[in-house]
C-alpha cells in the first residue's frame, strides 16, 4: 500500500460514524427518556405507562383492556391495576363492548381528555430534550425509523420479571 493511500484510508476511518452497540444505545435513550418522562407524569396513576394507555384510549379507537395491553407491550393482569388506578383518578371508564360483551373498552373521561392534553405538552418537550442533539429533520427521520422497527416488534412480556403492577 502507498503512502498516499495509506493515509488517504486513516482519513477515511477518522470520519466514519464508529460501530454503536444498539443495546447499549437504545438503553441509554430509553433510560434518559424514562427519567424524565417519569418526571413529567408522576402525578398520573401508572407514571409513562398511565399516559401511553390515555394516549391510545385518547385516539377514540375504543380498543378494549387487551387490545391495549398488547399495542403497549404490557401483561394482561397489570393493565387491569393500570385500568383500574387511572379509572379510580375518574381519566377513563370501562364500557362494554359491543363487539364482545365479555370485553371492556377503555374510554376517555373529560378529566381523562384534560390531563391527557396537559401531559402530552410534558411529553413533548422531554421527547424535545431527549432528541436535542439531533436537528429537527434528523428527530423526524429518527422518529419514523424507530416506528417502522417499533411496528416490526412482538408484543413479548416475557422480558419484565418484576411482580405486577410494576411491570
Amino acid at each position: 500500500m502507498t503512502e498516499t493511500t495509506a493515509t488517504a484510508r486513516e482519513r477515511e476511518d477518522a470520519t466514519a460514524p464508529a460501530r454503536v452497540d444498539l443495546g447499549q444505545a437504545l438503553g441509554a435513550v430509553l433510560r434518559r427518556y424514562l427519567d424524565a418522562a417519569h418526571d413529567a407524569v408522576a402525578e398520573l396513576p401508572g407514571g409513562p405507562r398511565g399516559f401511553q394507555v390515555l394516549s391510545l384510549a385518547g385516539q377514540g379507537e375504543r380498543s378494549n383492556q387487551a387490545t391495549l395491553a398488547a399495542s403497549l407491550g404490557i401483561d394482561r393482569t397489570v393493565m387491569t391495576y393500570l385500568v383500574d388506578d387511572l379509572e379510580r383518578a375518574g381519566l377513563v371508564e370501562r364500557r362494554p363492548d359491543p363487539a364482545d360483551r365479555r370485553a371492556r373498552q377503555v374510554v376517555l373521561r373529560s378529566e381523562g381528555e384534560k390531563v391527557l392534553r396537559e401531559t402530552t405538552d410534558r411529553i413533548q418537550e422531554v421527547e424535545g430534550s431527549v432528541l436535542a442533539g439531533l436537528s429537527g429533520d434528523e428527530a423526524d427521520v429518527f422518529r419514523s425509523l424507530l416506528a417502522r422497527v417499533a411496528a416490526d416488534a412482538p408484543a413479548d412480556h416475557s422480558i419484565c420479571s418484576a411482580e405486577p403492577p410494576a411491570c
